[in-house]
């Protein structure tokens, strides 16, 4: 009996290529750059499994070229907005993601996003290197106090949460917002649920936590900027597109808000023109959230156990 056929897209961990090519004959893009789609279009006919990623547009167009034996798409990421999902469900086509696995590492993440945006440490690192760093000065270089404050948390899911577990230790006020209370997860954080435009008049710091959909593309936009503080910073390390950028700059360049601590961007990577790049109250992560060896290891090996167990037609371990 032939074995499954799939393609995986992209270089991944070898632990997980391994795995993958002990049950499937493999079509490999090894490469750390993005498969072309004109190749992926070709690559993926008669293709039992699709092993994704998050660059990789996966639309009727995509499975119509896969033809009727694609059985799985497996993603690694959590994320699975660039999949099609009715287009999946109508051809009977299983899809996973990698859920959970990042919760903590992104939320380390957030928090040292947050610190560096707050206390200035890519201007204060380019001060050392070009010169800049003089006498001792009063006011030279100083940012703003995460201990004390008050942060607002938009999207109290598990890495909101973790996020929100962290600023415990520095003694914040949390306040929270989203479609309904989270009681049993706020109550151990002694997280206030609020709505929106109080949580934006009242924080000092801002952190975006909730999924990108129809309702949050381009949440914050100069309206949601005009109701924060001129002092409060924002802190985005969920979607590029919750963000309207041309606002976010112009909120920046004004004075609206004074910071801003980006890991995600709109497009990905953001082109080094980019007038958000110009701004030295503007720190820009080239979206590395999960980015720790432990977890996109687990990251890709739970893709490979969807993508597996899919064109075996069995369960989903992870399924969306």
């Amino acid at each position: 009996m032939s074995r499954p056929t799939v393609l995986v897209t992209r270089r991944i961990p070898q632990a997980a290529l391994e795995r993958v090519q002990a049950a499937c004959e493999v079509q490999h893009w090894d490469s750390d750059d993005a498969i072309p789609r004109k190749t992926l279009l070709e690559w993926i006919k008669d293709k039992d499994g699709l092993y994704c990623l998050l660059t990789e547009r996966i639309d009727a167009e995509l499975l119509d070229a896969a033809g009727p034996r694609l059985r799985v798409v497996s993603t690694m990421s959590v994320g699975y907005d660039h999949v099609d999902i009715a287009a999946c469900q109508a051809r009977h086509i299983a899809v996973g993601n990698t859920p959970g696995v990042l919760t903590e590492t992104t939320a380390d993440l957030a928090l040292a996003l947050l610190l560096a945006t707050a206390r200035r440490l890519p201007e204060a690192i380019d001060a050392v290197k070009n010169g800049a760093w003089g006498p001792w000065k009063p006011e030279w270089m100083t940012g703003r106090d995460l201990f004390g404050s008050t942060v607002g948390v938009i999207g109290l899911g598990r890495i909101g949460a973790a996020f929100a577990r962290r600023l415990t230790g520095f003694d914040c006020r949390i306040l929270y917002t989203g479609n309904q209370p989270r009681s049993d997860v706020a109550a151990p954080l002694k997280a206030e649920f609020v709505e929106l435009d109080t949580l934006l008049a009242q924080s000092d710091f801002v952190a975006l936590h909730c999924p990108l959909n129809d309702a949050t593309r381009h949440l914050v936009n100069a309206d949601f900027l005009r109701k924060m503080k001129p002092t409060a910073m924002l802190i985005n390390t969920t979607r590029g597109p919750v963000v309207d950028q041309d606002a976010l700059y112009q909120a920046l360049k004004n004075g609206t808000i004074a910071a801003a601590g980006l890991d995600v961007t709109s497009p990905e990577p953001l082109p080094p023109d980019h007038p958000l790049l110009t701004l030295p109250n503007c720190v820009v992560l080239p979206h590395i959230g999960s980015a720790s060896i432990a977890t996109r290891t687990k990251m890709a090996l739970i893709a490979a156990d969807n993508l597996i167990a899919g064109v075996q037609e069995q369960p989903l371990p992870n399924a969306v």
